[in-house]
């Protein structure tokens, strides 16, 4: 019944960008501190930003501060993630992820989340 759907993801050049979208439905999604943690291959689970229930506090990984912009609409029940100056590190899935604790922010343990999306790959190549 719970669902995070993630989109938004392909291929694209080093510098390049995209907007990564994650649909829930099946919780109150509102109530969620909402998350975005991504997984490059033969690499364990990394966590990349986290926003708090109402938007206006946003946390990022070092590694993508300046870069990528998490945001949501509550509205439409739907997370997202701008992500510019794209690096060929940045190659991974992209998972969507809820908690309705704050503790998650840095956090790259899967245990620590309630809800999980199946995730959208991201590949940065030339």
């Amino acid at each position: 019944q719970v669902q995070l759907v993630e989109s938004g993801g392909g291929l694209v050049q080093p510098g390049g960008s995209l907007r990564l979208s994650c649909a829930a439905s099946g919780f109150t999604f509102s109530s969620y501190y909402m998350s975005w943690v991504r997984q490059a291959p033969g690499k364990g689970p990394e966590w990349v930003s986290t926003i708090n229930t109402g938007g206006g506090s946003t946390r990022y990984a070092d590694s993508v501060k300046g870069r990528f912009t998490i945001s949501r609409d509550n509205a439409k029940n739907t997370l997202y993630l701008q992500m510019n100056s794209l690096k060929p590190e940045d190659t991974a899935l992209y998972y969507c992820a809820g908690s309705t604790l704050n503790t998650i922010v840095g956090t790259s343990l899967k245990y620590e989340y309630d809800y999980w999306g199946q995730g959208t790959q991201v590949t940065v190549s030339s």
